[in-house]
């Protein structure tokens, strides 16, 4: 765990798909790292991005697409793996609150593996959700 005393926290700030594909690399996230292209359009989609800063690296994200007014989904939550457990994915995951407004719901799929992160921060579990999964 690395010690994170100065972290800055950017809204929309730009970012590489190479950056991007360090952070979920590192974070233990599965996403598709081996397709830049791909990576680089789900950057660009994304409405609503906030990432964290250590100096100029980026060591964590929460990507998002949001109406701003009902719903946010967060599509994307990433912390580098030395940068874990210092408080980075709550402090995203509010700062994405903040932007949303408090009108609009925080939605996400959370992976099996974190089930138990999510609670902790503020989500409540759901049973009314459905899905048509990705082919790749």
């Amino acid at each position: 765990m690395k010690q994170t005393a100065q972290i800055t926290y950017k809204v929309n700030e730009p970012i590489t798909a190479e950056d991007m594909v360090r952070v979920f690399s590192s974070s233990g996230i599965n996403r598709p790292v081996g397709d830049l292209a791909r990576i680089k359009r789900m950057i660009e989609h994304a409405n609503l991005t906030i990432t964290a800063w250590d100096d100029k690296k980026l060591v964590g994200i929460a990507r998002c697409v949001t109406d701003f007014s009902y719903c946010c989904y967060v599509s994307d939550l990433a912390v580098c793996g030395d940068y874990q457990k210092n408080g980075i994915g709550k402090a995203l995951l509010e700062k994405v609150k903040e932007q949303a407004s408090d009108q609009a719901a925080i939605i996400l799929l959370s992976a099996p593996n974190a089930l138990t992160y999510y609670p902790h921060v503020g989500f409540e579990k759901v049973d009314v959700a459905f899905r048509i999964p990705r082919k790749n």
